[in-house]
């Protein structure tokens, strides 16, 4: 049985003839380590799925199942847990806080564990290391590169080791020579297990995927 399970999944915004269609009845499969591209125009519905994968946006109907289970089944507690502890989120913008360090940043996703600060910090360093930013642990955002600001959203999103890695167009801000190095980083992340599931608009990026979902008007194309 597939890792993870889309089954006739729609999502509308707003009520009656003014509604919208973002996601329109969307079924695939997606095997545990598998790493995915998700392909089409902006406003086709790339950036919808991709948060109804990551168990933020309940869809209108269907059902999206992650290892048998009924994500959107659960509380809104449980399903807080689920996003914590299998998914790990890289955004384009990077979304890093601009008055902490690189480590604090990495660090944010492990506020709800019972660790200690110490252990917390050991794996934010080791997660900076992982994705080549070794002593850099110190450093603010303001001072480094783009592409670093984007290895430091990797870090924290794989800071706790998740299954999951859901990509929303991660190359999106940066020139060609560092999209290609984050590929590749994306790319030995999947080789060393996690499933990845990476929306973009480039077919070059796309290649990097060993399967591409293309989507348009809010279904597969």
């Amino acid at each position: 049985m597939s890792y993870i399970q889309v089954q006739n999944v729609a999502k509308l915004y707003g009520e009656g003839d003014g509604a919208v269609t973002a996601v329109g009845d969307m079924s695939f499969d997606i095997d545990s380590g598998e790493f995915i591209a998700v392909m089409g125009q902006s406003g086709s519905g790339k950036s919808t799925l991709l948060s109804i994968l990551g168990a933020l946006n309940t869809p209108s109907s269907g059902r999206l199942l992650v290892d048998t289970v009924d994500v959107y089944a659960m509380d809104h507690d449980a399903r807080a847990d689920f996003r914590r502890e299998s998914i790990g989120f890289i955004f384009q913008n990077f979304n890093l806080i601009p008055y902490l360090t690189l480590a604090e940043n990495v660090m944010l996703p492990m506020a709800p564990l019972r660790a200690r600060k110490k252990k917390k910090r050991d794996m934010a360093e080791e997660a900076l290391r992982r994705v080549g930013l070794s002593g850099k642990d110190g450093r603010l955002p303001s001072q480094i590169s783009g592409g670093e600001q984007e290895r430091v959203a990797i870090a924290r999103a794989i800071v706790n080791k998740p299954p999951i890695i859901l990509a929303d167009e991660p190359t999106g801000n940066l020139d060609s020579k560092t999209g290609r190095e984050i590929m590749e980083l994306l790319q030995e992340l999947n080789r060393d297990g996690a499933t990845v599931v990476m929306v973009t608009h480039t077919a070059e990026y796309a290649q990097y995927a060993q399967r591409t979902l293309q989507v348009a008007d809010g279904v597969l194309a």
